[in-house]
């Protein structure tokens, strides 16, 4: 069995019977958070790029439950340096971990960190994430637009449930989102990265009826519900 829990934004936390794995933890200043950084147990963190909102409170998570990170190269060389343990990975590249595998596929976005003085801090290229658990496909797209190559994902793997931003702005929007839905095929998508902040606050149910009428059915949580796969 496994539980997706979404703690608002696009932080997710999984439960992989006895394996804990959450996705870009951003908690301590997120509006919108259910639960507090110090309130998370993790045995893996997996983050699709280094901007404040993803990364998170990663470092404090992982410091004090010695989870490992698993990111795209710079990013993990980041969070090593911070004296963590981590699992550097990149865009295509896939490994099998104790308790399933991990493959990074491609996201249009940026991932920098912001200095308090301005400076950025390059933190290499964004992904989104395929996992294959316990016979069940998962792809989390992280921040991303819209592209073809979703076509591609859902042609060859059997999506059991993908998870896609549709707040617009920095992401796609819920139309794009619908397009990506009908390529990528799953049996079930679920929305994020919205409601956040203002700038990015669309209506999910707008995307779960987009969603539904190209086939593809649409789970909208509420912030700190889950969605279980048996």
């Amino acid at each position: 069995m496994i539980t997706a829990t979404w703690h608002g934004h696009s932080c997710f936390s999984f439960d992989f019977d006895a394996t804990k794995v959450i996705i870009d933890p951003f908690l301590s200043e997120s509006p919108t958070a259910d639960i507090k950084p110090d309130e998370v147990e993790a045995d893996f963190i997996l983050l699709t790029h280094g901007h404040g909102d993803h990364l998170g409170d990663t470092i404090d998570i992982a410091k004090r439950t010695g989870a490992t990170v698993v990111a795209p190269y710079e990013l993990a060389s980041y969070c090593g340096a911070q004296g963590i343990e981590v699992h550097p990975m990149h865009i295509g590249g896939g490994y099998d971990f104790p308790w399933g595998r991990v493959q990074l596929t491609i996201a249009h976005h940026g991932s920098a960190l912001i200095g308090d003085d301005g400076s950025i801090i390059y933190l290499g290229n964004p992904c989104g994430f395929l996992l294959k658990v316990q016979e069940k496909c998962i792809y989390f797209a992280g921040d991303t637009g819209l592209f073809l190559d979703m076509k591609l994902i859902g042609d060859r793997n059997r999506l059991d449930l993908a998870i896609l931003p549709i707040g617009d702005n920095f992401t796609m929007g819920v139309d794009d989102a619908v397009t990506a839905a009908e390529y990528l095929k799953p049996k079930v998508v679920i929305p994020m990265h919205y409601g956040t902040w203002e700038l990015i606050d669309v209506d999910p149910q707008a995307f779960a009826d987009g969603a539904e009428k190209v086939g593809v059915k649409a789970v909208v949580l509420e912030v700190g519900e889950s969605y279980t796969m048996e």
